[in-house]
């Protein structure tokens, strides 16, 4: 297997047009290859510039997820922080994670954020949502989002080979008008739903209109981490 390092978007392109494989730290592929037989090429993004930002409002899909620190908000570095081991961590990427992974354990972070992506094809460059990268597995570049006023994430011990564990993450945004709008995903088992509702100061009455939305049929636990990370971000103790 001929592993080929573009150095540049258009190089990643040609790449891509010649019938290389995308991988980043081929933490999920590489059994796969040994049993199934290597492709004849892949490509990594790792010596990309566009693929490897890492700030508080931007990041790059060759970015180890060991490297993700204070500079992102705190709902994804948390997020990434509890993905596998240390070496799992230390060798997989943000792209890995996002595209070839079935947990997808940054999604909810990235959702609740409010996250864009952008994306490369044969075709070239182009920005698009988290639900077409879900969808379709393009090879991601780089996420970039609007600075969250704050955020929060929490994710429940999971057994050994068992379900993934439960996830609930959310976020608080700035709109027009001195208004808030919270942000907030929940992962169960395998599913990933979010929500999003403008909100005031008083926790209860937020959390009333999360009911009305797709996560009225949450797991009870994950409504109340729901009450616990609202009442926190609207700076209020105790929640419902």
């Amino acid at each position: 297997m001929l592993l080929r390092l573009p150095t540049s978007v258009s190089e990643a392109r040609q790449c891509l047009v010649e019938g290389a494989v995308p991988v980043g730290g081929a933490t999920l592929v590489w059994a796969t290859w040994q049993r199934d037989g290597f492709p004849d090429q892949a490509m990594s993004l790792r010596q990309v510039p566009e693929a490897n930002v890492l700030g508080p409002q931007e990041l790059g899909a060759a970015v180890v997820l060991h490297r993700i620190d204070e500079r992102v908000p705190q709902v994804l570095r948390l997020a990434a922080a509890q993905v596998g081991t240390g070496a799992v961590r230390r060798a997989a990427t943000v792209g890995g994670n996002l595209v070839g992974s079935a947990l997808r354990c940054l999604l909810p972070a990235a959702l609740v954020l409010d996250a864009r992506a952008t994306v490369l094809g044969t075709d070239g460059v182009h920005e698009t949502d988290l639900a077409e990268v879900v969808a379709k597995g393009p090879l991601l570049l780089a996420l970039r989002w609007p600075a969250p006023v704050a955020s929060a994430y929490r994710k429940l011990p999971g057994d050994p080979g068992g379900p993934p564990p439960l996830v609930v993450a959310s976020a608080l945004h700035a709109e027009d008008e001195g208004r808030l709008r919270l942000r907030i995903a929940v992962r169960d088992g395998y599913d990933v739903i979010s929500a999003s509702v403008l909100c005031g100061t008083d926790v209860l009455d937020t959390l009333d209109a999360l009911r009305a939305t797709a996560l009225r049929d949450a797991p009870a636990e994950a409504w109340r981490i729901a009450g616990d990370q609202v009442a926190g971000l609207l700076g209020r103790p105790g929640g419902r």
